[in-house]
């Protein structure tokens, strides 16, 4: 009975001193500087042991359609090359202010399985700067995003203008808008 007394003791003090760290305002949330590095693990390795759960049991469709990987492109260039940057791509003013940087998708994307890409776009990170994309896109678009995401990696800076040329020819022709319809 003692033994539980003192834990009870020491989990309310820790409390209490967590909660005069928490209110006194001298943990500085700036994005100014990076994580410390046992912080940014923990952040990390959360994430990712996150991702591979929820995303356990997502069927993933064929990802190999021209018309799915290029609608995926013209998303991918309208919302992410700002943050995740692509082949030929320098940094953004948008990257440059962002805490923790963004991973430069090209070269972190074979990382992650189709099915946890799927699920990192639709509903984005926590204490990043990641957006739910489910929100205003639907399975189909996200779907489209990861198609192109897949073909990233192997990318050149070349490809790359090349279907940004091939996709400013179709960007007015809306017979092209999605590879499938809106939920």
């Amino acid at each position: 009975m003692r033994c539980v007394k003192i834990i009870a003791g020491l989990l309310a003090a820790a409390i209490v001193i967590g909660l005069g760290v928490l209110y006194s305002g001298i943990v500085d949330v700036a994005a100014s500087y990076p994580h410390a590095t046992l912080t940014r693990w923990l952040l990390h390795t959360g994430m990712k042991e996150s991702v591979h759960y929820h995303a356990r049991g997502i069927k993933v469709p064929p990802l190999n359609r021209p018309d799915m990987v290029m609608m995926g492109f013209r998303h991918y260039r309208e919302m992410c090359v700002k943050c995740h940057l692509a082949p030929g791509v320098k940094s953004s003013e948008i990257r440059q202010g962002l805490m923790p940087k963004p991973p430069k998708l090209q070269q972190v994307v074979k990382r992650w399985k189709p099915a946890e890409l799927f699920w990192i776009v639709k509903n984005g990170i926590r204490m990043t700067a990641m957006s739910a994309w489910g929100e205003t896109h639907s399975d189909d678009k996200i779907w489209d995003i990861v198609a192109f995401l897949e073909r990233l990696p192997g990318m050149t800076a070349a490809q790359y203008q090349q279907m940004d040329k091939t996709a400013a020819k179709g960007d007015g022709d809306h017979a092209a808008e999605s590879s499938g319809s809106e939920e």
